[in-house]
C-alpha cells in the first residue's frame, strides 16, 4: 500500500504521542492545513532550455512527469501555472498529482493552468463582462471557485500580467480585474490571487493590490527577500499568492523554493532547472 507523506507524517506523530503515554484525543483539531503554490513553468521546457539534458528530458516526454514528482514533494493542495505547456502535458501533470485542473487560454501563448485536489466547481477566463480588450490580458487570468469540505466556497484568480518595465499595461490589466472583482471583494468570501504578477514589491501596481484589500501572502509571514526570479541566482519578488476574506488571516508560511529541481545549481554546467521562475509556495490554515 502506497500512503502519501502527509499520511505518513499524521501517522508517524501518532505514533509518537502513544509512545509518549498522550491520549489521541489530546491532539484533536478542528483545523488542517491548505497549501498553495504559484509557478511560470517556462512552458515545462526545463531552463535553461539549450541545455542538453534538458533538451533530451523534452525530448523523451519526461518533463511532466519531472515536474509532477518534484512538485509532490510538497503535498500541495492548489498549484497555478503561468506559461502552460500543451494542455497534454498539463494533463499529465493533473493526473500524476491526482488533481482536477483547469485551463486559461492565453491572448497570445501562455495559458494558465489552475489545478486543485478538491473540486473546481465553475470557471472563466477573462472575466471582465466583456471581450478581453486585444492590448491586455495577452498571457493570462482566469477565476475559478474551488470547494473545500468543510470550509465552503473559495474563489481563486490565476494570473500572469504584462511583462517589461514600463507598467502601463499592466496598470490598466489590474485596475480592469480589481474593477471585475469588485462584486466578490464586496461579499467577504475567501479569495486568493496566485501568479506571476510581473512586478515587484515596490511599485504602483502593487500599491493598487493594497488599496483593494489583497494581502501578500509573504508580506505578511515570510523571512528574508522572498525573491522569484531567476532560479539561478535570484533578483526579483514577482510571483505571488495574496489573499483576501477571512483566509488572509490564516496564513501560517510562505517562500519561494529556491531547493531541488526548483533550483539551478551555477557550479554544474550541465545542471538544468524546471523553470527559470521559482515557484511561491504559500500556506495556511483553515477549518477542516
Amino acid at each position: 500500500m502506497i500512503i502519501s507523506r502527509r499520511s505518513f507524517c499524521s501517522a508517524l506523530g501518532s505514533a509518537s504521542l502513544l509512545a509518549a503515554g498522550v491520549p489521541l484525543f489530546a491532539q484533536t483539531s478542528n483545523k488542517r492545513t491548505l497549501r498553495v503554490i504559484a509557478y511560470n513553468i517556462y512552458a515545462c521546457k526545463g531552463w535553461p532550455a539549450d541545455r542538453p539534458l534538458a533538451k533530451r528530458a523534452v525530448a523523451n516526454d519526461q518533463m511532466a512527469e519531472r515536474l509532477a514528482m518534484e512538485l509532490s514533494l510538497y503535498d500541495p493542495d492548489i498549484i497555478n501555472f503561468s506559461e502552460s505547456p500543451d494542455e497534454k502535458l498539463t494533463r499529465q501533470i493533473a493526473e500524476r498529482l491526482k488533481m482536477h485542473h483547469v485551463r486559461f487560454p492565453s491572448g497570445g501563448n501562455w495559458p494558465g493552468t489552475l489545478l486543485s485536489r478538491y473540486e473546481i466547481t465553475d470557471s472563466e477566463n477573462v472575466p471582465l463582462g466583456f471581450e478581453r480588450p486585444k492590448d491586455l490580458f495577452t498571457r493570462h487570468w482566469g477565476r475559478g471557485t474551488i470547494q473545500l469540505p468543510g470550509f465552503g466556497p473559495l474563489i481563486v484568480h490565476s494570473a500572469h500580467l504584462y511583462p517589461v518595465a514600463d507598467p502601463t499595461i499592466r496598470l490598466k490589466e489590474i485596475r480592469a480585474m480589481l474593477d471585475a472583482m469588485q462584486e466578490d471583494l464586496k461579499s467577504g468570501q475567501s479569495m486568493l490571487l496566485i501568479g506571476d504578477l510581473n512586478h515587484n514589491p515596490d511599485t504602483e501596481e502593487y500599491k493598487l493590490w493594497m488599496e483593494a484589500g489583497w494581502h501578500d501572502t509573504f508580506a505578511q509571514v515570510g523571512e528574508g527577500d522572498g525573491l522569484t526570479i531567476k532560479s539561478d541566482i535570484p533578483k526579483y519578488r514577482i510571483d505571488y499568492v495574496m489573499a483576501h476574506g477571512p483566509i488572509s488571516q490564516q496564513i501560517r508560511e510562505s517562500r519561494p523554493l529556491f531547493e531541488g529541481a526548483f533550483r539551478l545549481n551555477i557550479r554544474d554546467e550541465n545542471s538544468f532547472a524546471l523553470s527559470d521562475h521559482l515557484p511561491q509556495l504559500a500556506v495556511f490554515e483553515i477549518d477542516a
